[in-house]
């Protein structure tokens, strides 16, 4: 979740075109709408989420099996609901989060730009760099509250599995894991976590970017061309570099999520973590649920990048429309 920042790379003769800044923006609205939109994108992707925790947890019988047998093991147990298990949490939970993460993310490109500006770089040079700090800065800040949000999700989501906890509700998994390790323990994994989103954000913005403009040139777009592509082309090919995006970015951070799923249960630190999925399963340890993860993170580059272009659309003021 941590991961929810867009940043636009397109090709500059579209810039005109693709750039909603944070002054057109009705902000209302771009909240509002948002919310409404990120949700449905959240539950579309949410039960591979589930699948790929249980496989990342070590003493779980999930952990060796195939990312389909898991999901088909869960619904016939435990039915619709084992595979939306956590969802409430994470979406009613992720909504002040979303505002934090989005806010941040626009007024800081805005920043940026304006500083960035006067360099002595091509335009998508600059445009990329305001977008990158931009992105990091986003991820820093959303990192404060997500981070206790997805310790508690992963409880939820692991609720079931021999040797886990029972928790009631949200508030009883947060009581519970204060009680048994103290304020800190809802920010189990925090540095490790601020420390790779803002690089996976980076990642995952380079890709795309590199993406979308070979894309674009393979459909015979030039930077001094006259032609313009259609909303339906637009649509297509900031999907498709969102998934090439999400899915180099997933090969890259499954080790980090493994490791971190893994802490997530009791593991005394991090080292210890990393240490006992080596002796166990050698290095191919690092990369349980790796297939969900794919496929969770190549759905989430394709519709969330989709979905923010669309709230940003919608969202802009009567007064600037064109």
């Amino acid at each position: 979740m941590a991961a929810e920042t867009e940043v636009i790379t397109a090709p500059e003769l579209f810039l005109a075109d693709t750039e909603i800044n944070w002054a057109r923006l009705d902000k209302t609205s771009f909240h509002v709408v948002g919310a409404i939109l990120f949700t449905a994108q959240q539950a579309l992707i949410h039960p591979t989420a589930v699948v790929k925790t249980r496989m990342q947890v070590a003493d779980s019988r999930f952990a060796h099996m195939p990312g389909m047998l898991v999901f088909n093991h869960i619904l016939r147990n435990d039915g619709i609901p084992g595979i939306f298990r956590g969802f409430g949490t994470s979406a009613i939970g992720s909504l002040p989060g979303r505002v934090l993460a989005l806010t941040s993310l626009e007024m800081s490109k805005d920043l940026m730009l304006k500083y960035t500006e006067g360099l002595d770089m091509a335009a998508a040079t600059l445009i990329g760099l305001a977008n990158g700090m931009a992105g990091m800065f986003s991820s820093l800040i959303s990192s404060l509250y997500f981070v206790p949000l997805d310790v508690i999700c992963q409880r939820l989501m692991m609720q079931g599995l021999p040797g886990a906890t029972f928790y009631n509700d949200p508030f009883d998994v947060a009581r519970k894991v204060i009680k048994a390790e103290g304020f800190r323990g809802l920010y189990r994994g925090f540095g490790l976590t601020a420390l790779t989103n803002s690089p996976a954000s980076a990642l995952w913005s380079g890709a795309y970017g590199a993406a979308q403009r070979i894309i674009w040139r393979s459909l015979g777009y030039r930077d001094d061309a006259e032609k313009k592509p259609s909303h339906m082309e637009m649509v297509t090919v900031q999907a498709t570099a969102g998934m090439v995006a999400g899915a180099c970015s997933s090969a890259i951070t499954t080790p980090i999520d493994t490791v971190m799923d893994d802490y997530g249960v009791g593991r005394p630190s991090v080292l210890k973590t990393t240490k006992t999925l080596l002796k166990e399963d050698g290095w191919w340890g690092f990369y349980r649920g790796f297939g969900p993860r794919f496929l969770n993170m190549s759905l989430y580059g394709t519709t969330m990048i989709v979905t923010y272009e669309l709230i940003k659309r919608l969202s802009i003021k009567a007064s600037v429309m064109f």
